[in-house]
């Protein structure tokens, strides 16, 4: 009888976690899969919310963020606490989600260990190394280390095989972002901020990349502003990220009013069900970028490029950049016109049909 096949999964920011949490338990339910979970902590309080939704309990727990760290810095603590892990652990593979630095750091241990590397949400690309920054940059350099590429989707598939990525070494799977909705999206959902909400068009926005921070975010906020302001039916809700670079300022253009809310950041389970009971979204984010489109939610893409095009063709997603007038206009637009709304709020989900971590356990067990 073979033994089991010993598996290390590592993330480290809340949207790793949303994301490979599903795939954690796929794992587990499989006898020829051994799986162990290791988080850096990249994000922290974020990060345990996703856990004990998902009632993942890390095995490895490297803790390594502290205040006002830098990349090199936190790159160097991931791959020191790496070293202890993988010889702790002994895996035969280390699977990583993305494009953080997390998953960087990771798979770079692991190709110093000469140990084979699974990359999850393979092949998204901008091909422009500032935007996202540095994430453009780490997942391109995770496929070069990476012996398994499960791509979320064709387009993603055909930008691996255009680097040369042997074909046999991609898979589509589809994005396990969206098996995450299955368990957290709720109809008996209840929340006071819905109430807050009630008789209005909820606005729900995100904001945080690194290339945003500065005039460009002070930009998008007082776009943001000034649409509340010309629209009494509107209120906006904003889950401010941790980074002070964000949170200041948030509270100085965006405080203050009464129909925007600034909150602490939501656990997976309230941003999921408020993301359901949303009017539209504005976001900086990758990852809403994927689960909007199964909601039905259009959403403006606050950024200069986009590596998810699939949504932007099917018409849930446009990018707006960062521009104050421009992100004014078209969010202006989409609550002044009805068919262009109508337009976008449609329930197109190119990426995938909840089963994407199946399809990868799947594949895990049968990879030598």
């Amino acid at each position: 009888m073979s033994r089991t096949k010993r598996l290390l999964l590592v993330f480290g920011t809340r949207p790793e976690a949303v994301k490979m949490c599903p795939l954690v338990g796929q794992i587990q339910s499989r006898p020829a899969l051994e799986c162990q979970v290791c988080v850096t902590g990249q994000h922290r309080q974020m990060l345990d919310q996703v856990l004990d939704a998902f009632g993942v309990t890390p095995d490895f727990d490297l803790d390594v963020m502290r205040p006002e760290q830098s990349l090199a810095q936190l790159t160097g603590a991931v791959l020191a606490g790496m070293e202890r892990v993988l010889d702790a652990a002994a895996p035969d593979m280390v699977l990583v989600y993305g494009d953080t630095t997390t998953a960087f750091t990771a798979a770079l241990a692991a190709f110093y260990r000469r140990l084979p590397v699974g990359h999850v949400e393979a092949g998204l690309r901008t091909y422009d190394m500032a935007r996202p920054w540095p994430e453009e940059f780490n997942r391109r350099a995770i496929t070069l280390i990476s012996q398994y590429h499960f791509a979320p989707t064709d387009q993603a598939r055909e930008n691996l095989l255009g680097e040369g990525v042997p074909p046999e070494r991609v898979y589509v799977t589809g994005n396990t972002a969206i098996d995450g909705l299955a368990t957290t999206v709720r109809e008996d959902y209840v929340n006071p901020l819905l109430d807050w909400a009630a008789g209005s068009r909820l606005v729900l926005v995100t904001a945080h990349r690194r290339e945003n921070l500065g005039p460009p975010m002070e930009g998008m906020f007082r776009a943001i502003r000034r649409v509340t302001d010309a629209h009494p039916d509107v209120k906006i809700l904003y889950p401010v990220h941790m980074n002070p670079a964000v949170r200041a300022p948030a509270r100085e253009i965006l405080g203050g009013h009464e129909r925007i809310r600034l909150t602490e950041p939501l656990d997976v389970v309230d941003f999921h069900n408020i993301m359901a009971r949303s009017y539209l979204i504005l976001t900086d984010s990758g990852g809403i970028q994927e689960e909007a489109p199964s909601l039905g939610k259009p959403v403006l893409v606050m950024r200069q490029t986009t590596e998810r095009p699939e949504g932007v063709r099917a018409g849930t997603l446009r990018v707006v950049g960062a521009d104050e007038q421009t992100v004014a206009r078209e969010f202006s637009r989409l609550l002044d016109d009805p068919a262009a709304y109508a337009a976008m709020a449609r329930a197109v989900n190119p990426y995938g049909d909840g089963r994407a971590s199946e399809r990868i356990a799947d594949i895990l067990e049968k990879t030598e």
